[in-house]
Parts: C-alpha cells; structure tokens; sequence
C-alpha cells in the first residue's frame, strides 16, 4: 500500500506492541516496512489530519534508502552544502528544523488531538517522548541525557544537518546528539515526528549512531519493544496494534502525489 517499500529484513517487529494498561488513552500502534521518503512524509501529514479528527497513532517505520529531508524552511539549494548525501533522493518534510539524513535509523511519528493533555504543551512533549527514550537506552545498559541550555547554547548560522545542532531536549550520548524531533500542528492537533541513529551513514559520515559510539549494535525491534513499553506508562495510552485505516491510506496517496512528489513542494524555498 505504500511508496516504495523495500528492505523486509529492516521491518520493526518488538515482541509486546499489543500490551495494555487499564484506564489509559488507546493508541493505534502502527510498525511500518521501509518506505521511501515521499511515502513516509505522506504518511505522516495524513495522521495529523486523522488526529484532527480525534485520533492518536503511534507509527515506527524506517526507510528503503537512505534519503535526505529538508526541514519545511530550508532552501532546496542549501543542500549543495552536504557533498556526502548528494546521491540521495530529497523530500522536504512538513515539520521545521534541519536537514536529516535518514538511513540507518529508527523513526517515529506521534499524532494527538487537540484535547490530549500534551498536544498543546510543545516543551512536554518533547521531554517525555524524549525522557522515555533516555530510559529505554539506560535500559540497554546505555547511558544518554537530555540536552541542556549550556548543550544548546550557539549563535551564528546553524548547521545544515539537524543532528549537528542542538536544542534543549535533543537526546545525547556523550556530546553526539542521536535524537530529535520536530512539530506540525494543525487547529490544535500536534504530529511530533523524530529520528533515533542507530548507525553512521555513507551519506553522513560526520554522524556517529549508536553502534559508534557504544561498540555495539542496537536492533531496532530491541529499541522499539524497550522505548514502547516506557513510552506507554509515561504518557498514559495503551496499544491497539493495527493497519493503517482505508481514509488515511486514501489521504496519504493523495499527499504523496499531489504534494511530496511535486517538484513544486520540494523546491518551495
């Protein structure tokens, strides 16, 4: 159903994605096969629509090739900057921030409507999506933190790459930031979308992942069943595990064709 899936051997499969807590926020929990990077930006603007409408969609999903996203203000030509990923596909992503990009890495994306506790409260959103995956990696005997001020502290131009700047809440391990996020909101309803780097990638050398800088390799199914059970209890939902329903597929095809494929969107600034 989706744009360019590839890689099955990639597909996050963590072995407790259905447990449920009583008196908790069902949350749809959709793992996704790699797609590639117009699919997975379609994706994720069809859930901020469907979150419009009341729903809370959890999605882990990774990608068929490693693909370079702009954040939504970064002109296009700005990517001549980043002679390493210049073999990479492009994709500007609906969200602000830096370019990323995407290869060995796990990725999420959280819509909540507007009536969810968090989906107005931005700087809480981040701590405890990012506070739980602080604690997922502790849990695999990894020690990272939270970004500071002192962390994010800067001036001048920022990095063209996200994953060389830093922002109050970004996960680091050591001084290398290996997740961050970003927000699109939508009449209240919130996506907040993220990368965690598991590895370096050929098309961003300068970035170690998790495997550089522990000596080992960290699955993604390991990270995902660690940070969804964390993630559960931290933000109150229980999982309802699923596909993705026929109107948001619907929706997703349409953005993918209409927005993430055009060269208009890409090229925007």
């Amino acid at each position: 159903a989706g744009g360019g899936a590839r890689g099955s051997d990639r597909r996050i499969e963590p072995r407790e994605a259905t447990r449920r807590m009583a008196d908790a926020t069902p949350c749809r929990l959709l793992l996704d096969p790699p797609g590639d990077g117009t699919w997975n930006m379609a994706v994720d603007e069809a859930l901020l629509g469907a979150a419009d409408g009341g729903a809370v969609v959890l999605r882990l999903y990774r990608w068929g090739e490693p693909t370079l996203s702009l954040g939504y203000f970064q002109p296009f030509a700005a990517r001549g900057e980043h002679v390493a990923s210049a073999g990479c596909p492009v994709v500007r992503r609906p969200s602000g921030g830096g370019a990323i990009v995407h290869d060995d890495e796990l990725t999420y994306s959280l819509a909540l409507p507007a009536d969810h506790p968090l989906a107005a409260r931005r700087a809480e959103l981040y701590g405890a999506v990012h506070g739980a995956l602080v604690d997922a990696l502790a849990s695999l005997a990894i020690q990272a933190r939270q970004a500071s001020v002192r962390d994010a502290a800067g001036g001048g131009q920022p990095p063209f790459l996200c994953f060389e700047r830093r922002a109050v809440g970004d996960v680091l391990v050591g001084h290398s930031k290996v997740a961050g996020s970003a927000q699109r909101r939508r009449r209240g309803a919130v996506i907040q979308h993220g990368s965690i780097l598991l590895g370096r990638s050929r098309a961003a050398p300068e970035l170690p992942g998790l495997s550089e800088l522990t000596g080992r390799r960290v699955e993604p199914g390991t990270l995902a069943d660690a940070w969804l059970e964390i993630l559960r209890d931290r933000l109150g939902l229980c999982w309802t595990a699923g596909r993705i329903e026929p109107d948001i597929l619907n929706e997703a095809r349409r953005l993918r064709r209409d927005r993430y494929l055009a060269e208009r969107w890409n090229r925007r600034f």
